[in-house]
Formats: structure tokens, sequence, C-alpha cells
């Protein structure tokens, strides 16, 4: 079957429904503040925060950005550890089952209790101490699912690098980095969202302590002075950089998975 132009895509029901879905909530949030009366301080309408983001698009862009880069930093030191430290365990099962539990431990303590902790111990490095607090939220998945994916090797296929006396390393590179790609790429489009989750987090601790660095510090300070509309357009920005991170994910997925993998082969091609 040949493959879909760009046009078949972009009107194929993947994408129209999602985007009749946003039209309709946002003709749905509009016409509540209209028929209701809402105050802008209360709700503003998406008109008004489409305007106040534009009036103030210089400012908000560029504490995006800052944002955006503590998040990159954080997801690639996230990826690159959590792979490396997943390759360890499956080398090692007595490494794993001794690291495994604290690294439970780390994604289950509450970073919003930790991240003032860290802001203190690295105030000399706040961008250091942003980048940590969003490598916690980030690095656990991309552990846990490339862990996975390392162990569940087909036994058949196991079996066949056995009777050809594969070395661990080939049998590593070979079998088990092929099978844990799916999983890994699955950990990485999970972790692209927490490391931007985490990295807002951290800047909402940061931004308490005075430090102007980030979209977070913008809606805190538009809260504070009861700017809600500007609030409103820096939460929208912070929403589309992480539909973008998703999206981005997504695509290098499919691109390497496509040819091979059920996960992303579209049957009707």
């Amino acid at each position: 079957m040949r493959d879909k132009s760009l046009t078949e895509k972009l009107l194929s029901p993947d994408v129209l429904a999602p985007f009749a879905v946003g039209i309709v909530f946002i003709l749905g949030w509009d016409l509540l503040v209209r028929i209701a009366g809402l105050p802008p301080y209360l709700l503003p309408g998406p008109l008004l925060v489409i305007q106040t983001l534009i009036e103030n698009w210089g400012d908000l862009f560029s504490s995006l950005t800052v944002t955006f880069q503590i998040t990159i930093v954080a997801f690639l030191t996230a990826a690159g550890s959590g792979l490396a430290i997943a390759i360890l365990f499956t080398i090692n099962k007595w490494i794993e089952r001794s690291l495994f539990p604290y690294a439970v431990v780390l994604q289950t303590t509450p970073l919003v209790a930790i991240a003032p902790l860290i802001i203190i111990w690295l105030k000399e490095n706040t961008f250091g101490a942003l980048v940590l607090c969003a490598w916690i939220a980030a690095f656990f998945p991309i552990l846990s699912n490339t862990t996975l994916g390392l162990n569940s090797v087909d036994r058949n296929l196991n079996n066949l690098f056995t009777l050809y006396n594969a070395s661990p390393w080939q049998r590593l590179i070979y079998l088990r980095l092929p099978s844990a790609l799916p999983y890994f790429l699955g950990g990485l489009r999970i972790s692209g969202g927490l490391s931007l989750i985490g990295a807002v987090v951290a800047e909402f601790v940061a931004g308490t302590g005075g430090s102007k660095s980030g979209i977070a510090y913008q809606i805190l300070i538009a809260s504070y002075n009861l700017q809600i509309p500007r609030m409103f357009a820096a939460l929208l920005l912070v929403t589309g950089l992480g539909i973008v991170i998703f999206a981005v994910l997504s695509l290098i997925s499919d691109a390497l998975l496509k040819d091979w993998h059920e996960s992303a082969v579209n049957p009707n091609q």
C-alpha cells in the first residue's frame, strides 16, 4: 500500500478529531465567560488571553526559553543516565536488586518537598539546581521502562544466541538493546513531559525565593498581582511547549519503529 500524502494525513480523523474537540472547548469557554459575565480576574476569555499573550510576548517567550533550556538539559541527562543504569542493572542483577529500590524512593519522594532543599544546597548554581529537580522528575520512567525492556527478551531468540555461544556484549548489543528500544522510547515520551513539570515546579520554588528565572516566575508574579489574563497566557505557552515536546518525541519514536514494531506499524497502509 502507498504511503499517505501530507494532505491526507492532516485530514485524517487522528488529526481532525482532537482539533475539533479543541475548537468546541474554546467556543464553550468563550460562551461561559460571556453568558456568566465572569470578570477577567476570575476567568478571562480566550480572546483576551491571546491578546495578552501577543502584548507580553517578549517577556513571556524569553522566560519560556529559560524553562525550555532547563527541560532539555534535564531530559537529555535523564535519558543518558537512565539508559546507562538500566544496562548496568541488566549486566549485574545484584546491582539491580541493591539500587532499584532507591530509584523507587527517588520517584515517590514529592518533588515540592525536596526542591527547596536542593535550591538551598545549590544556591550558588541556580540553573544546576533547577536541572537537578527536573532530572529527578524525569529519571525514573526511563530507568524502569528500559530495564523492563532489557529483561523482556524473546525466549526463543535468547536460546538462539545461547546456541551460537554469543558473548554477553553481543547479546546486549544485538538482542537486548533492540528489544528494549520501544520501551526506552515510551519512557522518553513520558519523561519529556515530566522534565517540563519538574522544571516548572523547581522554578516556582526558586521564584518564591526571589530568583527570576523561567516561565513559572512569570506565572507567580502574575498571580500575586491578580494579572489573571497574563497568567493564563503563560500557562498557554507552557502547555504548548509540553505538546510540542510530546509530538516531537512521538515522531522520533514512530520513525524508529514504523518499519518493524507493532506499536508503530499502521495496518491500513
